[in-house]
């Protein structure tokens, strides 16, 4: 795979547009990136075929009873955070993994079947575990926002408007408290099509399914209105004009946790954000245009939360992976 298409002005507003809606036709995604459907259609082929653009459907797992979602810690010995985040990285079960600086050397999202298999998990042991010196696992409850609906600032509101409608909340937010949702086999066979490929057509999506195309848009629909599949565009934030990404770990006292959970992801820089079990009872991964902007973060919105007794930040060093995804390396123009 090439990794060497740099990426400019344009493709950030047709990235950012495709973070607003990965479905959106090329037609509206050239309307909001000021540009044409032919060069739209060009430049996505461009940062496709490197790497560094790709749009997937991703479905909740929580919503839909298919897994319980686990974020690690990790402290290492010297000099081998990165060998650890490999090999966490390359298990089929883990969603998300990357080196980190600060009280913890790398991190994990993993999901597995039950909250039974995160005991199973520590009994036996992850990859690596010669080098890793002290784990820390948290079981997420509830997920307050998630990649898919963060908003990148990059295009106006008329733009969030026209790709994604009024209705801007996230689907976690709406839909977390009901029972999980049932699955058949036809929906698990669209989510599995789409995974690979959020942007196939009905057409290819009933072809690879084995039905009809009215059932596979109508299957498409309600799986995500019941809030099972969301539409995830995977580029990396430096794209998007973002240089610093970091986790925040959170100890919130129980009577404010909703009140700061739903305070900290209506910030602009707040990509996703979980209240979990144990020490950190709210975690969320951030993103900030610059370094000298993580002051301010701190003390004004970190600072700012109700019920908040301790606050850790931890800097990404390098991100491996992302909704199971490897992560490409950007080259940005000067320009």
């Amino acid at each position: 795979m090439q990794n060497d298409v740099k990426v400019g002005e344009l493709d950030r507003r047709i990235v950012a547009a495709l973070q607003l809606n990965g479905r959106a036709s090329w037609g509206a995604v050239a309307k909001y990136a000021s540009t044409s459907e032919s060069t739209v259609l060009r430049r996505a082929a461009q940062l496709t075929e490197s790497g560094q653009l790709r749009v997937i459907g991703v479905v909740d797992v929580l919503r839909c009873g298919l897994g319980v979602p686990v974020l690690v810690r990790f402290r290492c010995r010297p000099g081998t955070a990165g060998s650890v985040a490999e090999a966490v990285a390359a298990r089929p079960e883990t969603r998300y993994a990357s080196v980190l600086t600060g009280s913890a050397d790398c991190t994990a999202e993993l999901v597995l079947p039950t909250h039974s298999d995160v005991a199973r998990l520590q009994l036996d042991g992850l990859p690596g575990a010669g080098d890793v010196l002290e784990t820390e696992t948290l079981a997420v409850m509830r997920t307050f926002t998630s990649n898919h609906d963060w908003d990148s600032g990059v295009l106006g509101p008329d733009a969030v408007a026209g790709l994604r409608g009024e209705d801007v909340r996230p689907f976690e937010e709406q839909l977390w408290e009901r029972p999980p949702e049932k699955l058949d086999e036809l929906d698990l066979a669209i989510i599995a099509a789409l995974g690979e490929d959020g942007r196939m057509s009905f057409k290819e999506l009933s072809r690879q399914v084995g039905s009809s195309e009215s059932t596979a848009a109508r299957r498409v629909d309600s799986l995500v209105k019941r809030g099972c599949l969301r539409f995830r565009t995977l580029a990396e934030p430096d794209i998007l004009g973002f240089t610093v990404e970091f986790m925040l770990w959170l100890s919130v006292l129980p009577g404010h946790l909703d009140a700061a959970g739903q305070q900290l992801a209506a910030h602009p820089g707040t990509r996703y954000l979980s209240a979990t079990t144990g020490r950190f009872n709210l975690v969320g991964q951030v993103v900030l245009r610059h370094y000298g902007e993580l002051y301010r973060h701190t003390t004004d919105v970190v600072g700012a939360l109700p019920g908040l007794q301790a606050a850790d930040v931890t800097l990404q060093v390098s991100t491996l992976k992302r909704a199971w995804t490897p992560t490409p390396r950007t080259i940005l123009e000067d320009a």
